[in-house]
């Protein structure tokens, strides 16, 4: 195998790119001890995060827990689950401040703005958040697909949509490094809890490297000398993989499309 390679693409405001930098050297530092071979120096950020975790030479990375459940296309190994401080894992659902609409339910025929129909945070849980008010139609206008959190957070707050769902990890990372984008904003309401995103290796990672990943992982979130890095990425632990960790995901969708609103529209 060439070319392995590491990504923290999912939680990397660049404010936090040495932060998150300093976290891959220290992971590293240990697999190279584990005698793990080709471990790469850098992250990768060169490349979308959808198409890292489709590269079989995926050595570690962090995946959105929406499409390991519903591509079967997607062959990742589940490592562990950060625990992030301060953050209930999930989404909040943000309009603006000066918008007269105090509920989620208020909201029905306006405009909504998603990061990505893969997104469990941007999408899978603002739908089970709308669900039981949606009925078996559409209960927005009109829903746009921005590509990103944070750009779902610019098209609510310059008007150009009216709801949008953000993940909680992103949305704080935001108000603490730009605060002046969520000035605008309130949280209308939160949604349903949801596991946080995974850690990951490409399934075809053997497993005396998966060992090392998961020893590697439990030094970085005890080390002492990393303190100021997991308080920068709101790091407050990692947990092991349990085996069911995920179907809290599937649950929510399962029960959408029984409420008869099986798409966010």
């Amino acid at each position: 195998m060439t070319g392995r390679i590491a990504s923290l693409g999912m939680y990397d405001h660049p404010a936090q790119h040495a932060a998150n930098d300093r976290l891959w050297s220290a992971i590293a530092a240990v697999l190279r001890e584990r005698r793990v071979a080709q471990v790469p120096d850098r992250l990768d950020r060169a490349r979308d995060v959808h198409a890292i975790w489709r590269d079989p030479a995926l050595l570690f990375g962090q995946a959105c827990g929406y499409p390991l459940i519903a591509d079967p296309t997607l062959d990742l190994r589940v490592l562990a689950f950060p625990i992030y401080a301060g953050q209930e894992s999930g989404s909040v659902i943000v309009a603006r401040a000066d918008d007269p609409r105090g509920s989620v339910a208020t909201f029905r025929g306006s405009r909504a703005a998603i990061n990505d129909r893969q997104s469990n945070t941007g999408m899978n849980l603002f739908r089970a958040t709308i669900a039981p008010f949606a009925g078996q139609g559409a209960f927005f206008a009109d829903v746009v697909e921005t590509g990103a959190h944070r750009a779902s957070i610019v098209a609510v707050g310059t008007g150009k949509a009216d709801l949008a769902a953000i993940d909680r990890v992103t949305y704080a990372a935001i108000a603490r490094f730009e605060p002046t984008l969520v000035a605008g904003l309130k949280i209308v309401a939160p949604s349903p809890a949801s596991p946080s995103l995974p850690f990951v290796t490409a399934a075809g990672t053997d497993a005396q490297t998966v060992a090392a990943l998961r020893s590697a992982l439990d030094h970085v979130a005890a080390d002492p000398a990393l303190a100021a890095v997991r308080e920068t990425l709101f790091l407050a632990g990692i947990i092991p993989a349990e085996p069911d960790a995920l179907t809290p995901i599937s649950t929510l969708e399962a029960e959408a499309v029984r409420a008869g609103y099986p798409t966010l529209r």
